[in-house]
């Protein structure tokens, strides 16, 4: 199947139905065009696709939803599951939004996506909708960005940060494992010392991945990297009382092996979810780490269950190098910078709300 793609005067998004991933997504503004989401490599490259790699990882990019998260242990699926594996069959369309219908159930539950355009302003409304099915499922979106050079990131305030007790690639993590971090410009390295997770990268040839948990009674959940290079600022935006994590994977060359080839380099997995770090389905259901920070580790399918998410992107003003706050009202969206200057944008301030 080709993407299927929706156009406004200010954006442009391109979703893959076999896999149902955002494939290609621009935003028009000020004269520029801004593209936040990242490619594999060998996405785009010709020639056959090795057939030992699941549909997920051959055609990785942009972002999608992962449900469960993860490598799952509980059912015979996929890393990340069917959602992100299988064909959304396409619902409805306009020029500015996109709807589709996950083709198969998940833990007998129907999956719904639509995909909406802002008209004026470089946003992407993304909702999710499961209902019923039964038993439990953890979920999380995975947005990857790319910096051709060095960036700063910051996020809505957090309560802690954890890193995993296993790394991603034994050898190859900056950060020590094992670690409750509360303090982002203070991180215990692997070989001694401590570093900023604010300034990227954080590393040479390494994978690291980190597990940031919501601050109680946070109204928005919120991510943003200021990019040098590409002289702009992407930012997510989440409700952290549906998705009260963001997993962090860093990702820049640490993988010698095919189809990675030390050539996924400069990537960030901005990664909004419910589920327990990089830990199982299995344990994501019992008492684990994540859990004991006072979150859900996974969602209880039956009620239908809303999930929101934000991805934007605008032309960084001149001097901005830190985003200090970002915050939704009064039809607004602003986002400040650590001098104090804003920048607004109209905002559907309500898009995050659940039904009564």
């Amino acid at each position: 199947m080709s993407w299927v793609t929706a156009t406004t005067s200010v954006g442009k998004v391109a979703l893959d139905p076999a896999i149902g991933n955002i494939r290609q997504l621009e935003f028009l503004t000020d004269g520029r065009k801004l593209s936040p989401l990242h490619t594999a490599p060998w996405a785009v490259a010709s020639g056959p696709v090795d057939p030992t790699l699941s549909p997920l990882e051959a055609r990785l990019a942009g972002d999608f939803l992962c449900a469960p998260f993860g490598a799952a242990d509980l059912e015979d699926e996929p890393a990340h599951g069917w959602s992100a594996n299988s064909a959304w069959l396409p619902d409805t369309r306009s020029p500015s939004r996109l709807s589709f219908v996950l083709e198969r159930c998940i833990r007998g539950a129907r999956f719904s996506k639509t995909l909406a355009l802002d008209e004026t302003e470089p946003l992407l409304y993304q909702t999710h909708l499961i209902e019923g099915g039964e038993g439990t499922l953890t979920v999380a979106h995975h947005p990857m960005i790319r910096l051709a050079g060095r960036g700063t990131l910051t996020l809505s305030p957090k309560r802690a940060v954890l890193t995993p007790a296993t790394p991603l690639e034994p050898g190859r993590n900056r950060l020590a494992l094992g670690n409750r971090i509360v303090d982002l410009s203070n991180c215990p390295t692997q070989g001694g010392g401590t570093i900023s997770l604010h300034d990227l990268p954080i590393g040479d040839a390494h994978e690291d991945f980190l597990t940031c948990v919501e601050e109680p009674g946070a109204a928005l959940g919120w991510t943003a990297v200021v990019r040098d290079v590409e002289d702009d600022i992407v930012f997510v935006l989440k409700d952290p009382a549906v998705l009260p994590v963001t997993m962090l994977w860093h990702s820049n060359g640490g993988r010698d092996y095919a189809p990675w080839n030390g050539s996924h380099t400069g990537v960030l997995g901005i990664e909004d979810g419910c589920t327990a770090g990089a830990l199982l389905h299995s344990e994501a259901v019992k008492p684990n780490p994540v859990s004991a920070e006072g979150v859900p580790t996974v969602m209880t399918l039956g009620k239908p269950i809303r999930i929101a998410h934000v991805i934007g992107a605008v032309p960084r003003p001149a001097g901005w190098k830190r985003i200090a706050s970002i915050s939704a009202a009064g039809g607004e969206l602003t986002l400040a910078e650590a001098n104090g200057e804003t920048l607004s944008m109209a905002f559907d301030t309500d898009f995050f709300k659940q039904e009564p």
